[in-house]
């Protein structure tokens, strides 16, 4: 890594592919910054991927979360609640992405001797800044730090002076409110998510595998310039419909099977779930009975949205909805969560509600996201009858981001 690599490191500043303009990664470092202070944070290093993309733009494929041993995850960003700047510290291997990909003015790039564990490198450099005097948060309920390297960093932490805490909600809870910008992208990974179930739809043919349907689903939302999403969406036929997570696989689907489509759009790694049910063939009365009866509470839900709804009131209108029907004991799931920035290997958020823990004092914020799912057992063990939204909070008003048809749709008759 001479000559050429840093001929190219030089050049990278010319060809910066930012997702947002400076100004929204500065308006996000003030909110941080005021909750480190709320929560009596000096400094907070942060770890999981979709932190560094929310407070610098930074996204990769590789984030060392299952490596060997030799590839310690240890690269992140260094917020501190007096500066208006941060410290993103960074491998040799990823210096020219970061100086591309990131509004990051102060990149540390790791020694070469130390390429592939910086921890060192950061806890000296930090206290050098004066950084480690105070209370350190790690985001310790992630998979990025691991157990092994988060105690790597509380130790080194600790020995400059710090004291060392689990902060990981600090920018998980920031992240919940959403910008204009970033309501925007989520309105645009809505048209994606759509034209992904359209080529599902479209793909489902006697004899076609899951796989198909799932590479098809793919290439058309990247076609309409959407990014992988972070999770494997799944497609399941026939009795594989009875779950709700499994891989597409090399089953062929075959005429008389329910198909599920499970999917999130993405646009600037913000995500909107969207999935729809199929049937090919002639579905049976009741299997269609049922799927129609459950998705009418999407139609009871729809007039009562608004931002700052008690979170409560949504639930029992559903269950009220499922209750008059008999339907809410052959429920999988009836609630939901965030949605917005993810990574792979997951796309669900930091806030969750359903009837089992979602209280009196819960509600939908203005400029936030969630999907809310509709998930049944049908009889006859003919699969899940799986429909799931996504709702958008606005400042002024809330809406369901997809219009795809929910009814059970009957292919190829």
């Amino acid at each position: 890594m001479k000559r050429n690599y840093l001929k190219a490191l030089e050049q990278a500043p010319n060809h910066k592919e930012l997702p947002f303009p400076p100004g929204e990664f500065e308006a996000r470092l003030t909110r941080i910054r005021a909750a480190m202070d709320e929560a009596g944070i000096s400094t907070l290093f942060l770890t999981s991927p979709e932190s560094l993309f929310y407070v610098s733009g930074f996204q990769g494929e590789w984030y060392q979360a299952q490596s060997g041993r030799a590839f310690a995850p240890t690269s992140g960003i260094a917020v501190h609640v007096d500066h208006d700047r941060t410290i993103h510290f960074e491998t040799p291997s990823e210096a020219i992405l970061t100086t591309i990909g990131t509004v990051s003015a102060d990149i540390r790039i790791f020694p070469l001797e130390m390429r592939r564990n910086g921890i060192d490198f950061i806890c000296r450099e930090l206290e050098r800044e004066g950084w480690l005097a105070g209370t350190v948060g790690l985001e310790l309920y992630n998979y990025r730090p691991n157990p092994i390297v988060a105690e790597r960093f509380s130790k080194g932490f600790a020995a400059a002076g710090a004291k060392v805490v689990d902060a990981t909600d600090i920018v998980r809870q920031v992240r919940h409110i959403k910008s204009a910008l970033e309501m925007k992208s989520m309105i645009e990974a809505a048209k994606i998510a759509e034209i992904g179930m359209a080529a599902a739809r479209d793909a489902i043919q006697p004899g076609v595998m899951e796989l198909e349907v799932f590479g098809e689903m793919i290439a058309a939302m990247t076609r309409a310039g959407g990014e992988f999403p972070g999770i494997l969406p799944p497609v399941a036929s026939g009795f594989r419909s009875n779950c709700l997570h499994p891989l597409a696989s090399r089953k062929k689907i075959e005429r008389g099977e329910r198909i599920f489509v499970d999917v999130s759009g993405v646009y600037n790694r913000y995500h909107v779930n969207l999935a729809r049910t199929f049937w090919l063939g002639e579905p049976p009365g009741e299997a269609v009975a049922m799927h129609n009866t459950s998705v009418e509470a999407f139609d009871i839900i729809e007039p009562l949205l608004r931002p700052g709804m008690p979170v409560l009131e949504l639930l029992n209108a559903a269950k009220a909805h499922y209750d008059a029907h008999d339907l809410f004991d052959d429920a999988y799931w009836s609630g939901g969560y965030e949605m917005g920035i993810a990574f792979p290997p997951d796309w669900v958020g930091h806030f969750i509600y359903d009837l089992t823990h979602s209280g009196e004092d819960d509600v939908f914020l203005p400029m936030t996201a969630v999907n809310h799912e509709c998930n049944f057992y049908a009889p006859g063990c003919t699969g899940m009858s799986a429909t799931i939204d996504t709702i958008l909070f606005h400042a002024d008003h809330a809406e369901f981001a997809c219009a795809f048809p929910r009814q059970l749709e009957a292919l190829c008759v």
